[in-house]
């Protein structure tokens, strides 16, 4: 599959996998989580892009390498472990 012909999903070279930010954006909104809230999590985890530049990733701008990519998933499944649901947010090898 193209992933010039899925939206916004961002392809990661090496893998052949798409990051699908819409995934990530809608795991967000689900979880509660306003974008600061979810940008301190994914800091917290060990993320090193700042709160702009995640906005900008969830609404389909920018490539993040596939470990903040995943920093992101793990922060939201941590959420909504929290809320005693099973995780959404698809880790990029699970892709």
């Amino acid at each position: 599959m193209n992933s010039a012909n899925v939206g916004y999903s961002l392809h990661v070279p090496g893998n052949g996998k798409a990051l699908d930010a819409p995934t990530l954006e809608q795991a967000r909104r689900e979880a509660g989580l306003s974008l600061w809230a979810l940008w301190v999590r994914y800091f917290a985890l060990g993320g090193d892009t700042g709160p702009a530049g995640l906005g900008a990733y969830l609404t389909g701008g920018g490539a993040p390498r596939p470990y903040e990519y995943d920093l992101v998933a793990h922060a939201l499944n941590e959420r909504f472990w929290e809320l005693g649901r099973p995780s959404a947010a698809p880790y990029s090898e699970e892709r």
